[in-house]
């Protein structure tokens, strides 16, 4: 098979992997249809890098595919099912796994929050994902989705259930009022979640046009320019001078601007992530304004609803897929990333 390898900070290769097989009982073999290229796959490919993989790895961990072959033990699934796939496999056994924290595996992370880039599980960051014409993984990591789901779309879950497990943790209601940082596409799906969900105001403060463009039509009642017009300002003349009742920080640097714009007793989301981000931290303003700070990670039992959500039409999400590519063109749709020219780009295998 074709594959993207990841090889060393900064460098992937385009190479001929051999096609895997059913090996366990409840083993899958998936034919991949689409792979979207992640924030995480960029920082990966930094030198030095901002996120670990292992070297020589097949990337890709944002996919969807249809099941072509099942082991002995599997019964929910049957070749020619369109699937969604969870690429981080929690092991079960550990601490986390044991009280209910499957998101926080210490197979992905360690207890002190250093990434096990030697013997993680992650699918395309430390055992070979998906930039590839086939994977096999376990059954209880395959969602199936309808058959008619867009492929460009389906390879939107991975992200999609991070946001929509995150946001849950905030309770919007119908009527509240929401401040985004950052309308790339985790920005978008939570502009989209938050007016879903009821919010009366979405104000989007996202410094390049095009994206904010893109998050007029992804539920942002207001856009702002943080570069040229005072954010903190137009959220307290937007809610009679109280802030916005949640914060949605998507970049990873901004804490201190989500506490200027939230309301006494406010909410913050904390998502953007960024290892190197260390932004001062105001404990006077988090201590007067009674603040609520979250952080948000991987989706918690979330695929299940995120195939549902993604069949109902109820999001933008062909918004946020800008561009397609074959896998023998992975470096363009890099390059537009890059260059700020693309949100979402979803990869697929030549041979289809």
């Amino acid at each position: 098979m074709k594959s993207i390898i990841f090889k060393k900070p900064g460098v992937f290769a385009y190479e001929e992997r051999e096609k895997p097989h059913i090996a366990a009982g409840d083993d899958v073999l998936i034919k991949v249809l689409g792979v979207g290229i992640c924030g995480t796959d960029l920082h990966v490919l930094m030198d030095p890098p901002l996120h670990p993989a292992r070297p020589n790895i097949i990337f890709g961990h944002e996919y969807c595919g249809e099941v072509t072959e099942v082991g002995s033990d599997v019964t929910n699934l049957s070749p020619g099912d369109r699937v969604i796939v969870d690429p981080h496999p929690p092991c079960g056994h550990c601490r986390h796994c044991r009280s209910d924290r499957p998101e926080m595996c210490t197979t992905l992370y360690s207890q002190q929050g250093t990434p096990y880039a030697d013997h993680g599980l992650t699918r395309g960051l430390f055992t070979d994902g998906a930039l590839t014409s086939y994977t096999c993984v376990p059954a209880h990591s395959v969602y199936k989705i309808a058959p008619q789901t867009p492929w460009r779309i389906a390879a939107l879950a991975e992200p999609l259930s991070c946001v929509g497990y995150a946001i849950e943790k905030l309770k919007i209601q119908a009527g509240d009022t929401v401040c985004v940082l950052g309308a790339g596409p985790m920005g978008l799906l939570f502009a989209s979640m938050a007016k879903a969900n009821g919010a009366v105001q979405v104000i989007v403060s996202e410094p390049h046009q095009f994206r904010r463009e893109k998050a007029k039509k992804c539920g942002a009642t207001k856009t702002v320019d943080p570069a040229r017009e005072n954010l903190k300002e137009i959220c307290l003349s937007a809610t009679h001078g109280l802030g916005v009742d949640h914060c949605i920080e998507a970049v990873g640097q901004l804490l201190p601007a989500a506490l200027d714009v939230i309301r006494p007793g406010g909410k913050i989301l904390m998502f953007g992530h960024d290892e190197t981000a260390a932004p001062p931290i105001r404990l006077a303003e988090i201590v007067r304004k009674e603040a609520q700070i979250f952080g948000g990670f991987l989706g918690k039992y979330y695929f299940e609803k995120t195939a549902r959500i993604i069949e109902s039409g109820t999001l933008p999400l062909e918004e946020i897929v800008t561009h397609t590519f074959p896998l023998s063109q992975y470096r363009q749709g890099l390059d537009l990333l890059r260059a700020g020219k693309a949100l979402k780009v979803v990869i697929y295998p030549e041979e289809y």
